[in-house]
């Protein structure tokens, strides 16, 4: 199962992570909406080198332009760029055309009730899509630690054409009833596994990652 940490913030954390069988860390750069997770790029290229070589990571961000997105992608060089935002699909391309090798991962946002936000009909360019809960109320996409009705991603795993992450208001409680029943390429957590103090609990990831993988 390919299981990423999203929102990680020093490279102690990191690979703690990886220690713990994660194998795609999520760096947060380039802020729009409300989160506590964001770093500088610097920060992201220190996360980025101080990993093992075969650790996947994805640049997170909301940025919508493309030239900036390509700039921090290349800067930190990332295997997976993850677009929170609302590009024009001629911004899309265009970070295509400049980092082909570098994988797209394509929102779809999900409301707590199942219903999905996202016009999925508008997308052209994705290697994988990935989908989470949104919190309308403050404008939080990512990282809000809300639930949504799984039967959402079970119907989207069915129908897409991309392989998908799945993510929203997942905890080692619940990732494996989650991969069982959508059986997605991936899953993603974040707030499911902070300490109190915003760093990963090594005890939660340890029980994430087993969960996930038991569940295959």
């Amino acid at each position: 199962m390919n299981i990423q940490m999203a929102g990680i913030r020093n490279p102690k954390d990191a690979l703690m992570c990886v220690d713990c069988g994660i194998n795609i860390i999520g760096l947060l750069v380039g802020q729009a909406h409300t989160s506590d997770d964001f770093i500088s790029k610097e920060l992201a290229k220190e996360i980025k080198q101080s990993l093992p070589a075969n650790i996947k990571t994805t640049l997170i961000t909301h940025l919508e332009n493309a030239k900036d997105v390509i700039e921090i992608a290349s800067f930190v060089d990332v295997d997976y760029i993850q677009l929170h935002s609302h590009l024009p699909e001629s911004e899309v391309e265009l970070i295509r055309k400049a980092l082909p090798d570098k994988k797209l991962l394509r929102l779809v946002h999900i409301d707590t009730d199942g219903t999905i936000l996202t016009d999925m009909s508008k997308i052209k360019y994705a290697d994988f899509y990935f989908t989470d809960s949104i919190n309308k109320k403050t404008n939080q996409v990512g990282g809000t630690g809300l639930k949504h009705n799984i039967d959402t991603d079970k119907k989207l795993v069915e129908t897409l054409d991309k392989p998908i992450f799945i993510a929203g208001g997942l905890t080692p409680e619940n990732v494996a009833e989650a991969v069982k029943h959508c059986k997605p390429y991936g899953v993603d957590v974040n707030t499911g596994c902070r300490a109190k103090d915003g760093s990963r609990d090594r005890q939660k990831v340890l029980a994430f990652v087993q969960n996930a993988n038991s569940a295959k």
